[in-house]
């Protein structure tokens, strides 16, 4: 009987990836991936990637509220259930999918030696909660662990997570590209990604929304917002005048993988321009960064956190 591996997911992004890990051979011949309850996006990830048919070998389970009690594949690395379940529990092969920013968080932190808790970052932790993620840090060192991510990382930061004995595993969604392209998609020939940085505090809501119609106002937009957006902000978003909001459901790259050439994608930092631009620039389809101009930082966004947004999007 061929022994399965779980997955456990949290985000759209996550779920796509443990797809591509068990497509890469990571995770083995059978796996099961097990979304966790309550969040729409994930149950509209899941009905689109079954439109698609999935790698043999591969279930994605229907959502529940816990996660399996041994975990083989996670996204989110700094989650307090996901360190516990590491610490209690035997992995074995323990491998994290990419979970946006987060995931050069983490490979900053294993980088910077043993004993730096994984704890997320801007994070105040009590001391139980940075003894877990001490624990937790020590529990990886002592486990193989491999990354997997189609993110930039830079050469010196690759090189100090080797050093570490971590196997940074790249990828660039092979799977996917190989599937046939979504059958519908926007007709404007601007798409623009919502984000997360007005919600988080870190950028003016006026100022965001003033660019978004001053770019409307010269030309139809499609918009697709970002998961942890604001409802109140999208909906005054929907009310500007040339600007087609699509309902928030499954990852981009899986809803814009039909666009045609000579359309284009804009966004303010975020990873997804890095995944993007491997599905779409072989289309034709350009994806461009939009640099955040500094009077849109907010007293939150502290440089350091600018530099690394830049950076990771650039």
């Amino acid at each position: 009987m061929v022994e399965q591996a779980s997955a456990w997911v949290e985000s759209p992004l996550q779920m796509l990836c443990a797809v591509e890990a068990h497509h890469a051979g990571l995770l083995g011949a059978a796996t099961v991936v097990v979304p966790r309850a309550g969040l729409r996006p994930l149950k509209a990830t899941r009905k689109e990637l079954g439109r698609l048919g999935l790698p043999d070998g591969l279930v994605v389970a229907e959502p529940r509220g816990r996660m399996p009690r041994r975990v083989q594949a996670v996204g989110d690395a700094f989650s307090g259930k996901v360190q516990v379940r590491w610490l209690v529990s035997s992995p074995g092969h323990i491998v994290i999918v990419d979970d946006g920013l987060a995931t050069i968080r983490l490979l900053e932190l294993l980088a910077a030696g043993p004993y730096r808790p994984l704890l997320r970052a801007r994070a105040h932790p009590g001391r139980l909660r940075a003894a877990l993620g001490l624990a937790a840090a020590v529990r990886l060192r002592m486990s193989k662990v491999s990354v997997f991510t189609a993110l930039t990382v830079s050469e010196e930061l690759e090189a100090a997570v080797r050093r570490a004995g971590v196997d940074l595993v790249r990828h660039d969604f092979a799977w996917l590209r190989a599937q046939p392209p979504s059958a519908e998609g926007p007709v404007e020939r601007t798409v623009v990604l919502g984000t997360s940085l007005v919600r988080n505090g870190l950028v003016h809501r006026e100022r965001y929304l003033r660019w978004l119609t001053d770019l409307a106002a010269r030309e139809p937009l499609a918009y697709y917002p970002h998961r942890r957006e604001d409802p109140v902000d999208v909906a005054l978003i929907r009310e500007r005048p040339g600007i087609t909001v699509h309902d928030a459901g499954a990852p981009a790259e899986l809803t814009l993988r039909g666009l045609d050439p000579g359309q284009r994608v804009l966004s303010l930092p975020s990873t997804a321009i890095t995944s993007l631009r491997v599905l779409l620039s072989p289309r034709g389809v350009a994806v461009e960064p939009v640099d955040v101009p500094d009077d849109w930082w907010t007293s939150r966004a502290e440089p350091a956190l600018r530099s690394h947004l830049t950076g990771v999007s650039g």
